[in-house]
């Protein structure tokens, strides 16, 4: 099996994975419960911002194994390099 470049960080991100989708039930719960609907929004921008450190740790990952190994010489520093600006722009 291809090891990506996240292997290594695999389990702390499955946990931050775990925990956001904890968070999203709490999200679902509350709308259920007709909370308020400003705390509501707090709950859904503290899950976005736990959604988005998980991204920036894989792009992290993936710059750090991607663009440093093998791999950018036998497909193409180019390739490899626009893959990395597209991770970014779907980012943001």
């Amino acid at each position: 099996m291809q090891q990506y470049g996240y292997a290594e960080s695999k389990p702390q991100l499955l946990k931050r994975l775990n925990r956001i989708e904890g968070q999203v039930r709490g999200v679902s719960k509350m709308v259920q419960e007709d909370k308020y609907c400003i705390d509501i929004l707090t709950q859904v921008s503290a899950a976005k911002a736990a959604l988005d450190k998980v991204a920036l740790e894989l792009l992290r990952d993936h710059a750090r194994h991607c663009l440093t190994n093998d791999q950018v010489h036998s497909h193409g520093e180019r390739d490899k390099a626009d893959e990395l600006v597209g991770a970014i722009s779907r980012m943001l």
